[in-house]
């Protein structure tokens, strides 16, 4: 299975060749029947490769929020038929660092060893502030997540992320 957010999300059927097709019916024939994850890695070909492992943590927490972001963004506009402020404040729910904190305590007893090594790494860094209105353990348990989710996607680990992402955003409307 891919990590197509369509196949992720979507109440109709939509297979690995077609995901992009059926989104977006006018994209060019050379990127119909790629996920929108393997789209960017092909824009960026050529660009240095980066050992996950030996990046900082919150240089993965910084992409894994984008990641994060991107998978609620896109579950919330292919579940509801609303505005773009209302969806923002959907999403608000989600990204907050209590939001994922949440979604983080859902997927735990399914890491791996070397994926709570990527948690616990982001987890026990320190960026120097916390939010105002965000409690500072919900705080670091949200950036270990965000560290987490970064680390599986510069790993490549495309599949390991929707599946957990599903598993994480189940309970949510």
């Amino acid at each position: 299975m891919g990590s197509c957010f369509s196949m992720l999300f979507s109440k109709r059927k939509v297979n690995k060749t077609t995901c992009l097709t059926c989104l977006f019916p006018s994209l060019p024939v050379t990127m119909k029947g790629m996920d929108t994850i393997s789209q960017i890695r092909k824009a960026l070909t050529g660009a240095d490769h980066k050992d996950p492992k030996m990046l900082a943590p919150l240089v993965l927490a910084y992409i894994g929020d984008t990641v994060y972001d991107l998978y609620v963004r896109t579950k919330l506009i292919l579940e509801l038929d609303t505005t773009p402020h209302k969806l923002h404040l959907a999403a608000a729910g989600y990204v907050c660092a209590a939001g994922q904190a949440k979604a983080f305590r859902r997927v735990e007893a399914l890491l791996t060893e070397e994926e709570q090594g990527a948690y616990r790494r982001g987890r026990n860094a320190h960026s120097g502030t916390v939010p105002k209105n965000a409690a500072v353990s919900d705080y670091r348990t949200a950036t270990g997540f965000e560290a987490l989710i970064g680390y599986l996607f510069l790993s490549g680990r495309d599949d390991r992320i929707t599946e957990l992402m599903k598993i994480a955003m189940e309970d949510e409307a």
